[in-house]
């Protein structure tokens, strides 16, 4: 028999069926796209009206940017895999890598510190070597409520930990496991096991207490200490109460950057190499694992089935991170916000592990730290090293992998070391060096983690994507309109800010990674941009014509009607297939259209013309962090499936602006074609089917228009302003045409 070191950490899983159905498909709806593109260029050579000519290469260019975008997706589902590790064949505890963990957060208005300490303890509380594992949280704000957050953590810590560890406890998110009565062990109504589960539970409400009660007395204090955006560099090893040695704990370090009016603090981005640099000072472990601050750790084996994989003496020496899944634990079964990004986590991330590895997605992943410094740390000589990474000595040292920092000298950490974080901590310290431009994350997008990810897989790097069974992590989802399209601005500018710089994966990326993994890359940087257009175009352009009796697509008799019939229902199919094999309802595939076609008319196109403002430097970059306090009003109404529509006009116009076009031109269309043209009905039946088609997809904004009273409803003066916008948009749009007659 085989002994368990010759035996594989983990294995690679292809299925061959899948990839035949999304080949096949490819296949035939390309073809299609061909003779849709022979018909429209066809019309443009023969006719000569210029009514026609206009919207008809509106719509054409419409088609293309679709179509293109579409052929960009298809790289997804090429080779897509999925991967089984086995942890239990992992070494000794005693071979096993430090792990440094890093959890980034801002404002506790926003992002509240009961949560964030819920995922600091629960990092600290992963079945690791204590003495291997060290947490870090940055708090961006400076924060006296933080601090004073993870000091109760600490000793609250001292309690927890060895609960979870005596009782070999899953869940150890605090707040989640106190939340459900169900418990994950075997043995769960032994009276000892209760009656310690008892105490921990009244120690975890003093705990929450102290945390809040805080919050309320520290704002006063820090708006007169200092801003958010102004304030001095903070380094704290949490060691308070710590008496008892029996107790083994993970090393705890509060940082708070150094931030000044003065200069930029390039957002996460910034914060997170800040914790790279001080880090490597203090602990300096190999592996890092990057947390949300409000993404728990729901399974604590996550950091040994990672090292599955970096243990793997083949696999290791180009695997850069291993990602693991965003999943969350507030997403409704209905989900009408699509919060869970399904499409994403279970069709994108496998297709782009068959290739070359998934995207490094900003939280949830396992990355090597020399692969974040390796192309600064080629360079031999001193006076190299210092222009890459500054002036440091101790960070010089700590880029040798053998490097250990001695930090606990005697049970007193060393002032030294804390006095030389704090100078890496600095707003200055990386000035006139590579940090943000070649060393750590990139600073050249807000998408820092897309781009960082991108260039280490350019520069040879390779990565995983594991999505065990149970989550390894949990977190918090968007539950209302405002805050997922806040979020979708964000995402969508930085996005395009890779695909219109120098780091364009269809030009970046060829020359140095494979053709079909730029194409990934390529789609998601180009899908805020290529999306918005199109969809702008079909919303407004097709009920312009239809209102006009302007045919855009063959009669229902021709041929090519057939075409684009197909391609219609073969887009729909192939996304319901999708849906169904990931095991989602199908009313799961109408969500995920109607939040497509929303965020294609809102966030996609904002975002997009905020990276464009940005690369001709008319707009600086900003940061909008997402909103993770807990609104029952609008939860109910998410668990209810119903839309949250208190969001701003500049959200909300464009919704209901699209919805009135589209109805005043299929009614005004029908009866124009009833009453004047007769049997041409057959010329003009495509755009009908169009707007009937945007019409049903999003009758939830008809349904806040008019239907609602809750709070939730579209308020009266954004129906009034929209229907101000949809006539002025269709008078214009049809005295021009009359003009052009």
């Amino acid at each position: 028999m085989a002994s368990s070191s010759s035996l594989p950490l983990h294995l690679c899983h292809v299925n061959k069926l899948t990839i035949f159905i999304n080949r096949s498909h490819a296949l035939l709806h390309s073809v299609a796209i061909a003779f849709l593109i022979y018909y429209r260029a066809s019309f443009l050579v023969v006719e000569t009206k210029t009514t026609h000519i206009i919207p008809w290469v509106l719509v054409f260019a419409s088609e293309l940017l679709l179509s293109f975008i579409w052929l960009l997706g298809r790289a997804y589902v090429w080779c897509p895999v999925s991967r089984t590790v086995f942890p239990e064949r992992l070494p000794n505890d005693d071979k096993l890598p430090a792990i440094d963990v890093f959890i980034c957060t801002t404002d506790p208005d926003k992002e509240p510190t009961v949560g964030v300490m819920n995922t600091l303890l629960s990092a600290m509380a992963l079945d690791y070597p204590p003495d291997k594992l060290h947490v870090y949280l940055s708090d961006d704000g400076g924060y006296t409520a933080t601090l004073n957050g993870m000091k109760e953590a600490w000793k609250f810590a001292r309690w927890w930990l060895p609960f979870c560890r005596r009782y070999g406890i899953m869940t150890r998110c605090p707040e989640a496991y106190f939340s459900t009565s169900e418990d994950d062990r075997s043995d769960s109504l032994s009276s000892e096991f209760i009656e310690e589960r008892l105490k921990i539970k009244e120690k975890y409400e003093l705990f929450k207490e102290s945390v809040t009660k805080p919050i309320e007395d520290s704002k006063v204090v820090d708006a007169d200490a200092h801003t958010t955006f102004d304030h001095p560099s903070c380094i704290e090893v949490i060691e308070e109460g710590l008496q008892d040695n029996q107790i083994k704990m993970p090393l705890l370090v509060y940082v708070s950057r150094e931030k000044r009016t003065s200069h930029s603090h390039h957002f996460k981005a910034g914060a997170v190499n800040v914790l790279l640099r001080v880090s490597a000072v203090l602990s300096n472990s190999p592996y890092i694992l990057m947390l949300d601050c409000d993404m728990y750790c729901n399974d604590p084996t996550s950091a040994r089935q990672a090292m599955c994989f970096h243990f793997d003496p083949k696999m290791s020496p180009s695997l850069a991170f291993v990602q693991f899944p965003q999943t969350f634990h507030d997403t409704s079964k209905n989900d009408i916000y699509d919060s869970e990004v399904r499409s994403a986590y279970t069709i994108a991330w496998p297709g782009l592990d068959g290739l070359r590895g998934p995207v490094l997605s900003g939280t949830n992943f396992y990355i090597k730290r020399e692969a974040l410094c390796s192309s600064s740390i080629q360079k031999d000589d001193l006076r190299g090293l210092k222009n890459s990474f500054g002036s440091s000595n101790e960070l010089i040292k700590s880029l040798h992998q053998s490097y250990k920092p001695n930090l606990n000298n005697g049970g007193e950490y060393s002032n030294m070391l804390l006095e030389e974080a704090k100078v890496l901590a600095s707003c200055s310290y990386e000035d006139h060096t590579k940090w943000g431009k070649e060393a750590s994350f990139l600073y050249d997008a807000v998408a820092e983690d897309y781009l960082t990810g991108f260039t280490l897989q350019c520069k040879g790097w390779k990565s995983v994507y594991l999505a065990p069974s149970r989550p390894q992590f949990l977190g918090t989802s968007t539950t209302n309109l405002n805050d997922l399209l806040t979020q979708g601005i964000r995402w969508g500018s930085g996005l395009v800010d890779v695909a219109i710089s120098r780091f364009c994966p269809l030009i970046y990326g060829p020359p140095r990674t494979s053709f079909l993994h730029s194409m990934c890359y390529a789609e998601l940087s180009f899908f805020p941009i290529l999306y918005c257009l199109p969809l702008w175009c079909f919303a407004t352009i097709p009920p312009l014509c239809l209102l006009n009796g302007i045919p855009l697509y063959p009669e229902v008799s021709d041929p090519y009607f057939s075409v684009f019939l197909f391609i219609f229902l073969s887009a729909l199919s192939k996304h319901l297939h999708e849906v169904l094999i990931t095991g989602r309802p199908i009313n799961k595939c109408i969500n995920e259209q109607r939040i497509w076609m929303i965020k294609s008319v809102t966030c996609h196109l904002y975002g997009s013309l905020d990276a464009i403002l940005k690369k001709l430097g008319l707009r600086k970059a900003s940061f909008l962090t997402t909103n993770k306090v807990a609104d029952d009003e609008q939860i109910k109404l998410y668990q209810e499936g119903k839309f949250d529509f208190r969001a701003p006009t500049i959200f909300l116009a464009p919704l209901v602006s699209i919805m009135l076009v589209n109805l005043a031109s299929i009614v005004v269309g029908a009866l124009r074609l009833v009453m004047a043209m007769g049997g041409d009905w057959r010329k003009m039946f495509g755009p009908v089917l169009l707007s009937f088609y945007i019409i049903v997809m999003n009758n939830a904004v008809i349904e806040g228009m008019v239907k609602r009273k809750d709070k939730g409803h579209i308020p009266s003066s954004v129906t009034l302003l929209s229907a101000a916008f949809s006539l002025i948009f269709l008078s214009l749009g049809s005295i021009i045409i009359c003009i052009l007659l």
